[in-house]
């Protein structure tokens, strides 16, 4: 297959072992150190983590706009290494919607926000699927009455509001948003999250956003921690867990980390209740 299937709904996607390196004069810079993820068609998960651990380069990769250094990458049935890069332009026009964080390059600033939705449409316009009109999309994130205005004349929060509905505007399969609502208020945030769910419940789209706020991160079903470049931890409806990754490592939450820190050894047993991690001196004194 040269491009992602065209049924209605949502694409699984799955990473694995993705490393990516960004080169530059002296060692390397390590962005993501074999990452394996799996998202079902569908689903809704937010990225979380410190700034500097990965997340942006992870969306930049599932849209196709850099490759991995190692490991592969699939979205459906289609595996991106493969394709030309004119098949990744139709992919993103058609079937993946990349919202990015500097809301300018979402964004024509000389035409209104009407005109950006439409134009973020065409592409879409050859999928078998509808697509919602754009005066609509706009009046759900509250922008009705700047729908006609120049887009380069509004304020920077609902410029990315703007950005955002674009990037719904083409009833994507798999929507990634990078800190979509990092320059908006808690109202405009409850209008985010709100247009989000919406299209996943009637659409089912898939849909993996980047965050730092809670309250939008509390809004998903499941939140992956991404620290180091790799998974760090899972939450599922508010259960966190660890996570066991491709290699066999498993990240330790940092508030185990105070009483095992780096380059502790640990004991590992394994009885009928679970496995557990001791600490070297736990066993002094044991016959």
């Amino acid at each position: 297959m040269t491009s992602v299937d065209r049924r209605p709904g949502g694409v699984d996607v799955h990473l694995r072992g993705v490393i990516h390196l960004y080169t530059q004069q002296g060692p390397d810079i390590v962005a993501l150190r074999g990452v394996d993820l799996d998202i079902d068609a569908g689903e809704m998960i937010a990225l979380l983590g410190p700034s500097g651990m990965g997340k942006s380069t992870l969306m930049q990769l599932l849209a196709g706009v850099m490759q991995p250094s190692a490991g592969a990458i699939s979205i459906g049935d289609v595996t991106l290494g493969t394709l030309s890069a004119p098949a990744l332009q139709r992919m993103r026009a058609t079937e993946v919607s990349f919202v990015l964080q500097e809301t300018g390059r979402n964004i024509l600033p000389y035409a209104t926000a009407t005109e950006n939705v439409w134009f973020s449409q065409q592409g879409a316009r050859r999928a078998p699927r509808p697509l919602p009109d754009p005066d609509e999309l706009l009046a759900q994130l509250g922008l009705a009455k700047v729908s006609h205005q120049r887009v380069g004349d509004l304020p920077r929060g609902q410029q990315q509001l703007v950005a955002l509905a674009a990037g719904v505007g083409s009833a994507p399969r798999l929507l990634l948003a990078d800190e979509p609502t990092n320059q908006l208020d808690s109202a405009a945030t409850a209008q985010v999250i709100s247009l989000l769910q919406t299209i996943n419940q009637q659409l089912g789209t898939t849909i993996v956003l980047v965050t730092h706020d809670p309250v939008v991160a509390a809004a998903l079903p499941r939140t992956v921690t991404i620290r180091d470049g790799r998974v760090g931890a899972e939450g599922r409806r508010g259960v966190q867990y660890a996570v066991v990754d491709g290699s066999g490592s498993v990240q330790l939450p940092p508030e185990v980390l105070e009483f095992l820190p780096p380059h502790t050894r640990v004991i590992v047993r394994h009885d009928e209740v679970g496995v557990h991690l001791l600490p070297e001196d736990a066993t002094e004194g044991e016959p």
